[in-house]
């Protein structure tokens, strides 16, 4: 039986999140719904979910004695990873303690915090079908990586997020600017990188898998519609769902995404990448949290990603139930600046079945995400168009500027959120 207690009370029920982006935003809204008592720690002042939570803390998540010490002093019943970049081997002695249980468990973040844990658990232990892959530590074994691999290949740092640092090499002579730029957008200096073979596929999909506890207690696994998603270098910019593919597909996806989430353990939802081409499915990653292309289920599922989370986390009930076919919309900063401002958000909001969510992170960048439009309607295509349109439509103002279109038609508009930038990656 499930007891929650009351926030900021002797009793309360006490999440702490490691990582307060757009994504852990929506996880402390979930658990405030509950009557969760949450704190939000990253490494920034302000970060989206440090808004929404009842204490918030700024560190360096990396420093062992840092997560130590936060953990230390709030003793959360639930410690909930967001990202990567944390002190996963702290995180690990804290659990063998028993000072809080880590989502979805210690070793499963260790793990998934690294591309290296999680390619070698998949393909090394589970036999899993993957991409081919070598990793390297310098420049040279880059090379000598990629000649084993094959080109074209992917090269990727071991500890990144959303795309970041990842860049495609055809040939020896790409390998020096790949090389420079995995560590240039690693989250740890002096990083190891993955090489991978690059593979002919169809589609990406993400298959949202969830751990939570059945009606005797014994953990059940439940996968979500699969999520499709577009990318450009690395970094999402639209999802939809359902993404339509062949059940044998289907069917492969979910044997695999159980297989590694049974191997990782614990509760929670996973976020399991995979390649497809027709029939064929290739594990890509998996990550111990939210997704960043599940924003879409905030409005094409009864239950949120983020609910599931949240539901699956506390042990209660879960339902994957898909409502209608939705789709999601990035909107970028394209400005490097702090305090921005969106106009035209009550013409992005007039085109049908929308919604947005602006994330209210206190300083923008150019290829940073800033907010995502979602669309909804009774089939994929439509959703997607207006999830674009409404993406399209939002302005992102500098501090101070004034949206004067309207009464000055020479007046240059700011560039589309959603149209891609040909510019680098910014974190």
């Amino acid at each position: 039986m499930t007891v929650l207690g009351t926030p900021l009370t002797r009793d309360a029920t006490r999440l702490l999140l490691l990582g307060s982006g757009e994504l852990g935003k929506e996880v402390a809204i979930e658990a405030q719904r509950l009557g969760v008592e949450v704190i939000a720690v990253d490494r920034y002042k302000d970060a989206p979910a440090h808004q929404v939570a009842h204490r918030s803390y700024v560190i360096d998540m990396r420093d062992p004695k840092a997560v130590r010490d936060v953990i230390t002093r709030e003793r959360p019943d639930f410690v909930v990873p967001e990202l990567e970049a944390i002190a996963t081997e702290t995180l690990m002695e804290i659990e063998n303690e028993g000072l809080a249980e880590v989502i979805p468990t210690a070793r499963g973040a260790f793990l998934t915090m690294n591309r290296e844990g999680i390619r070698r658990l998949a393909a090394e232990e589970l036999k899993i079908p993957t991409s081919r892959y070598a990793f390297a530590g310098s420049l040279e074994e880059l090379q000598d990586a990629a000649a084993m691999v094959g080109f074209p290949c992917v090269v990727k740092p071991v500890m990144s997020s959303s795309g970041k640092g990842q860049s495609v090499a055809t040939d020896e002579a790409g390998l020096v600017a790949a090389w420079h730029e995995a560590q240039k957008k690693s989250r740890v200096k002096l990083a190891r990188v993955i090489v991978e073979s690059f593979i002919e596929f169809q589609y990406e999909i993400t298959l949202l898998t969830v751990r939570a506890a059945g009606p005797e207690g014994a953990i059940e696994t439940h996968f979500c519609e699969p999520i499709g998603h577009r990318q450009e270098r690395g970094d999402y910019v639209e999802s939809w769902q359902p993404q339509p593919m062949s059940e044998k597909a289907l069917y492969r996806a979910r044997e695999m995404a159980e297989k590694v989430t049974a191997a990782l353990g614990g509760r929670g939802i996973f976020g399991c990448e995979f390649f497809v081409n027709e029939d064929q499915v290739w594990f890509s990653e998996v990550s111990p949290r939210p997704h960043d292309t599940g924003l879409v289920t905030l409005a094409s599922q009864y239950q949120s990603e983020f609910e599931l989370h949240v539901r699956a986390i506390l042990g209660l009930p879960v339902s994957t139930e898909l409502i209608r076919p939705g789709a999601s919309a990035v909107i970028y900063g394209n400005q490097d600046t702090t305090g921005v401002r969106f106009g035209a958000v009550d013409q992005a909001l007039r085109v049908p079945g929308t919604k947005l969510r602006l994330f209210g992170k206190p300083e923008s960048f150019v290829r940073r995400r800033m907010g995502v439009a979602l669309g909804v309607a009774s089939d994929i295509d439509t959703a997607r168009r207006r999830a674009q349109e409404c993406a399209g439509l939002v302005q992102v103002l500098a501090p101070g500027l004034s949206l004067e279109t309207d009464a000055d038609p020479e007046a240059e508009v700011p560039v589309s959120a959603s149209r891609p930038v040909r510019v680098p990656d910014v974190t």
